[in-house]
């Protein structure tokens, strides 16, 4: 799995790339642990080349979440294909997560 990082403004941008299942998942979480590990406490994870997210998938965003609760940090999520959201939506994961439909607007929430 690709993920490419930029850090603008005090606020990181994962952009994974493909799926995440139980194969690609950990991968995604590492980074992201690694990331919050190293400080990063404002992140945003860009789900736009994403076409398919399966329960180990969700799991590894529920790790993210916990892990930026202390000390207090924000992880929102932007860009979701419809097929994704409607998975979130299933789960019942969309009203946990701070979800937007833009980069932009996530990377504003995540900065406030």
């Amino acid at each position: 799995m690709e993920i490419a990082a930029e850090l603008v403004d005090g606020v990181l941008l994962l952009s994974p790339q493909g799926r995440l299942d139980s194969h690609n998942s950990p991968e995604l979480e590492r980074r992201a642990l690694l990331e919050i590990g190293g400080g990063a406490r404002r992140l945003v994870i860009d789900l736009s080349a994403i076409d398919y997210i399966s329960s180990a998938g969700l799991r590894a965003f529920l790790a993210v979440a916990k892990k930026l609760k202390e000390p207090p940090g924000r992880l929102v999520l932007c860009g979701m294909t419809p097929s994704v959201r409607q998975i979130f939506d299933l789960a019942g994961f969309s009203p946990i997560f701070a979800i937007e439909a833009a980069r932009d607007a996530a990377r504003a929430r995540a900065a406030s």
